[in-house]
């Protein structure tokens, strides 16, 4: 594991985004793994500008999302698809058939998991995933439990995950209670994982991921066994690492 430790939130995004960068200018056709949420929305602004000042060109790349949420259509403000239409496609110059994100407004959710998985085989798997990790140590929507073995599956939001996603819902009770994720086996198919993380809020998580064993227990610990996996963290995520020593 390379760790970075950065000053603060901006710093930690643009050390993300600098390699993101460095992975295209290597290879323009490059397929990423992308996620959402309050995490990487620093990373996205700095590839924006990246591409606004011409350092970027996203003509050729292709992206695989790691999850969405069950019973959403992809145009409600909350889904995922939505999410980086509004943060970050729409701003580059990206072929919107190259970004593939689960559907989640579908009967037929195993076959949709099974399609997905097929999507990460045959566009993937990613050259780069971009991950962010849960208090509970979840990756994606992978809750404590899930097997290391799985792949595009969907999963029972637990209580704690759905009250950290209320924010952003009108109530409690409009947040879904089921989402479509790639499992870890899915996860751990990219050649190269770049997992953020910031805040005093991911202190805990951060230092079980470094110091604890694998377990299924702590999702994020699978990614001990990657071989090209980068932790960038910021100071305050990262404090109770140095204090363990």
């Amino acid at each position: 594991m390379n760790i970075i430790v950065a000053k603060d939130y901006k710093e930690m995004s643009q050390a993300a985004s600098q390699m993101i960068e460095e992975q295209i200018t290597k290879k323009p056709d490059a397929v990423l793994g992308l996620a959402t949420g309050g995490t990487p929305l620093g990373t996205y602004k700095e590839l924006i500008r990246s591409y606004k000042e011409g350092r970027a060109d996203y003509r050729f790349l292709s992206t695989i999302n790691l999850d969405e949420y069950v019973g959403l259509d992809p145009e409600h403000h909350q889904s995922y698809r939505y999410f980086m239409n509004q943060n970050f496609f729409q701003f580059i110059n990206i072929d919107k058939k190259n970004t593939y994100i689960p559907y989640g407004k579908t009967e037929g959710l195993e076959q949709e998991c099974r399609r997905y998985e097929e999507v990460i085989d045959t566009v993937g798997p990613p050259d780069l995933q971009l991950l962010g990790i849960g208090e509970n140590g979840h990756i994606g929507f992978n809750e404590p439990g899930t097997s290391f073995d799985s792949e595009t599956h969907i999963v029972h939001l637990t209580h704690s995950t759905r009250e950290a996603n209320a924010r952003f819902f009108e109530s409690m009770e409009d947040v879904p209670t089921k989402a479509i994720t790639m499992g870890i086996r899915s996860i751990m198919k990219s050649k190269k994982i770049i997992l953020l993380a910031s805040g005093e809020r991911k202190a805990d998580a951060i230092c079980q991921l470094i110091h604890g064993e694998p377990d299924e227990q702590f999702p994020a610990s699978s990614l001990k066994n990657h071989d090209d996996l980068t932790l960038i963290v910021d100071e305050d995520a990262y404090k109770k690492v140095q204090r363990k020593g």
